[in-house]
């Protein structure tokens, strides 16, 4: 029997030649990563076990996203210890205030991870860089603490979900829109540790950023990890910017798959997820233009803060206003986009409309901080959760939905269909 490309992967960096769903295996990792909420809990388990090394300091990326800049003693004291250790340990690619982005957007960007490659990451959205042809999966600190100790991990090998992607998507439906559609069809564990695995021909019309979005919410559907082929698209992406030696891997015709879907990308409309699961969605033509009003709105996140968003956004955005006791809060993904969408006059626009431009962060998609939501509040957010409580007090909403949506919302106060502004 053949395999899928996750499980070609996972052979590969286990010297196997072959492996099955269900194998137990331990394979060679080509990237460990934290952020600073989940390294202090890993650096910790790391001590405890008298560890004197890391397996490779240039194998080892430490992020600060959550709560960065330090928004209390105790933020500032986790990034501490993080900074310490880094520094102690030479690890090479710790990235802090002035240099950082949210930690799912600057690793690719910063071309740490590429086709073929293996990253775990203490941080249940890194499979991400599914989208580049790589197998990734987010663990528990103590499994990044083994592998900066030894540069391996354990895996159960996982199962796959085939989802053929056909037609072109139309106005303003973007990965986002894809993601949401598919987890409203199979639900938030229709993927459970399972490989959800991209094809077709339709994968030509989605951009990296699309790509991007979409692996990123392979956990939403319980995914262990979201997967797409290497084509022309992610070797232009990854040419002189992936510091790694790109593999590319292919499915074998005869891979089996658990299932098989087939979704036309030209019959999909903008979507959102209403509260309190991602899978709760709804068809923007399916909600009335005055159904949900809302208090606030963000642009941004390891899911939608990269510069196609931002100027999706803008063009929507560009001489309007945000509407009144709405607020707008827009966050780029890391430095280099924050840089790009200024200099392309991008602020601007945010500002005129009444928004504001925050420094990359995690803060509000996890309700941290840089925009909280008081009791019986509702946001429209770009971001991956909207689980009771998870941008601010439990009594509060979050609906998901993509820039163009979001941004269309912003200016009507109402949960709004952009194509009909």
């Amino acid at each position: 029997m053949g395999m899928t490309m996750s499980q070609k992967i996972l052979a590969a960096h286990a010297g196997l030649d072959e492996v099955k769903a269900g194998q137990l295996i331990e394979a060679k990792l080509d990237m460990v990563l934290g952020n600073d909420v989940t390294s202090p809990v890993a650096i910790n388990v790391f001590e405890e076990n008298g560890a004197a090394s890391v397996f490779d300091n240039t194998k080892i990326a430490m992020v600060m996203d959550h709560f960065t800049p330090n928004k209390d003693i105790k933020a500032a004291t986790q990034v501490k210890q993080v900074r310490t250790f880094a520094n102690k340990y030479d690890i090479k690619n710790y990235k802090d205030v002035g240099q950082m982005g949210i930690e799912h957007a600057l690793l690719p960007e910063q071309g740490l991870v590429g086709p073929g490659c293996l990253c775990i990451g203490a941080d249940s959205h890194t499979c991400t860089y599914g989208a580049l042809g790589a197998f990734s999966t987010g663990v528990g600190s103590t499994d990044m603490a083994a592998g900066m100790i030894s540069g391996k991990a354990w895996f159960k090998v996982p199962s796959a979900i085939k989802f053929n992607l056909v037609g072109k998507p139309q106005g303003y439906v973007s990965g986002k829109d894809v993601i949401l559609h598919i987890i409203g069809m199979i639900g938030v564990d229709g993927a459970l540790y399972k490989s959800m695995e991209f094809c077709g021909e339709g994968i030509k019309y989605l951009s990296i950023d699309d790509r991007l979005c979409i692996a990123n919410m392979a956990i939403e559907a319980g995914a262990k990890n979201g997967i797409f082929p290497v084509d022309d698209i992610t070797r232009e992406y990854c040419s002189g910017r992936y510091k790694g030696t790109p593999v590319e891997y292919t499915a074998d015709e005869d891979a089996e798959y658990d299932e098989e879907y087939t979704i036309d990308l030209s019959t999909l409309k903008s979507t959102v997820a209403f509260p309190h699961l991602p899978e709760n969605t709804k068809t923007i033509d399916e909600i009335g233009p005055r159904d949900v009003k809302i208090d606030q709105c963000v642009i941004g996140s390891c899911t939608n803060g990269r510069i196609t968003d931002l100027r999706i956004a803008a063009s929507i955005l560009k001489g309007r206003k945000i509407a009144k006791n709405v607020r707008c809060i827009i966050f780029p993904g890391t430095q280099t986009i924050w840089l790009q969408a200024m200099h392309e006059g991008l602020f601007d626009i945010f500002v005129e409309a009444g928004a504001v431009v925050s420094t990359p962060t995690c803060g509000p998609c996890l309700g941290g901080h840089m925009g909280i939501l008081a009791a019986g509040e509702r946001a429209v957010s770009t971001t991956n959760r909207n689980f009771v409580g998870r941008m601010g007090h439990v009594d509060s909403e979050v609906y998901l939905a993509s820039p163009a949506v979001a941004a269309a919302s912003a200016v009507t106060g109402y949960i709004t269909d952009p194509a009909k502004l």
